[in-house]
C-alpha cells in the first residue's frame, strides 16, 4: 500500500516481489529509425537517445553483472534489466532474441524494453511473450503528448493512432505497458494533460513515466530555445500540470516517474535549476496540502459506466483515511 498521494513504483515493486527491485540501464547499441531516416529525430533528443551514459564497450552481460555486483553490496537482491537508450526493438527478431536472452540471468525478475509505438510488430510481441515464462516483461512506449499538433511540432514521426493501435495489441498479451509523457510541453494545454491521463486510464495501461521538459545543447529544441521560439512555463505551472494529470489518472496505474533527470553536461535548461528530489517534495507537499491525489477525478469507463470515482476504492488514498494533511 502506497503512503504517497500517488501509486508509486517503489511501493508497487516491493509489494509485487516482496523486496526492493533495482533498475539496471543497459546500452545494446540500438539507434532510432526516426534519426537514421533523415528526419532528424525528436526536437529534444540528443545523441544519447534519452539514455544514461553506460560503458557500451562492455557486452550486455558485462554491463548488467558489473552493476548488479555494485548494487548487491548495498543489499539489493532483485533487478530489472532495462533496455533504455533509443529504440530497443529496432532490429530483426532473431537479433532481438539474442540480446534479450543475454540478460535473463539469476535475480533478474523484470525485462524492460523501451521503444517507439511504430516499432511494435506482432512478431516483436510474440518474441517478448516468449520471455514471460522466465521473467515479467515491460514494454515502454514514448508518446509524450496526445495532441496531434504537438506530436507533429516535436517531430515524433508517428501519430496518436500508432500509439493506440500498439497499446490495444500489447494489452492482449502477458506484457505490462508503460507510456512516456512530457507534462509541460509548451504547445500542450492543461486539458491536453488531463485528457492524456484519461486515455491512459481507459486503455488499461499499466504504468506511466512523466518527464519534465529540459533543453540540451545540439538539439533542435536548443536552437528554438536560444532563438526565443519556445518558452518553458514556470515551476508552478509544471507542478499544477502534474497534479492535474495524476488526478485524472486511474489509481491502479503505477507511476514510474514524475520528474526528469537532465544530463550533467550540456543542459541549457533543466528542472528550473532545482534537484529532482526537491521538485518531488514540492509536488507531494502540494498534493497533500490541497487534498489532491491520483484518481480523484478519474473517469472509469472500463467499469461499464461513465462516472467520476472520487477515490472511494479500496486502494485509493481517501480510503486510507488521508485528508488534506
Amino acid at each position: 500500500m502506497s503512503h504517497k498521494p500517488y501509486n508509486d513504483l517503489k511501493t508497487h515493486l516491493k509489494s509485487r516481489y516482496g523486496e526492493p527491485v533495482q533498475r539496471v540501464p543497459l546500452d545494446a547499441g540500438f539507434s532510432c529509425p526516426h534519426k537514421v531516416n533523415g528526419k532528424g529525430g525528436c526536437i529534444y533528443c540528443d545523441s544519447s537517445g534519452s539514455g544514461f551514459t553506460v560503458d557500451s564497450t562492455l557486452s550486455l552481460r558485462e554491463q548488467l553483472e558489473s552493476r548488479m555486483e555494485f548494487l548487491r553490496k548495498k543489499g539489493i537482491r532483485k533487478f530489472m534489466a532495462y533496455f533504455q537508450a533509443n529504440s530497443n526493438t529496432f532490429a530483426p527478431v532473431k537479433k532481438l532474441r539474442q540480446l534479450y536472452r543475454e540478460v535473463i540471468v539469476d535475480d533478474v525478475v523484470i525485462l524492460d524494453i523501451s521503444t517507439r509505438p511504430d516499432l511494435v510488430s506482432d512478431e516483436v510481441l510474440d518474441l517478448l511473450e516468449e520471455f514471460t515464462s522466465d521473467v515479467d516483461v515491460i514494454l515502454e512506449l514514448g508518446l509524450q503528448s496526445i495532441n496531434p499538433n504537438t506530436i507533429k511540432t516535436i517531430n515524433r514521426g508517428h501519430t496518436l493512432s500508432h500509439f493506440i493501435d500498439s497499446a490495444l495489441r500489447i494489452k492482449k498479451r502477458r506484457i505490462d505497458l508503460v507510456v512516456h509523457m512530457i507534462s509541460n510541453l509548451p504547445w500542450d494545454t492543461e486539458e491536453d494533460v488531463a485528457e492524456a491521463a484519461r486515455l491512459i486510464s481507459v486503455l488499461g495501461i499499466d504504468g506511466v513515466k512523466l518527464h519534465s521538459l529540459y533543453v540540451v545543447e545540439g538539439t533542435e529544441l536548443a536552437r528554438m530555445y536560444e532563438a526565443g521560439e519556445v518558452k518553458i512555463g514556470s515551476v508552478d505551472e509544471f507542478l499544477e500540470r502534474v497534479v492535474v494529470f495524476l488526478e485524472h489518472l486511474d489509481w491502479r496505474v503505477v507511476v514510474h516517474r514524475l520528474v526528469s533527470d537532465p544530463p550533467n553536461e550540456g543542459t541549457m535548461f533543466g528542472n528550473w535549476g532545482m534537484s529532482k528530489i526537491k521538485l518531488l517534495n514540492m509536488l507531494e507537499r502540494k498534493m497533500i496540502i490541497e487534498g489532491r491525489y491520483q484518481g480523484s477525478k478519474a473517469l472509469f469507463y472500463r467499469s461499464g459506466s461513465e462516472k467520476s470515482d472520487r477515490g472511494k476504492s479500496e486502494e485509493s488514498p481517501d480510503s486510507m483515511g488521508r485528508g488534506a494533511g
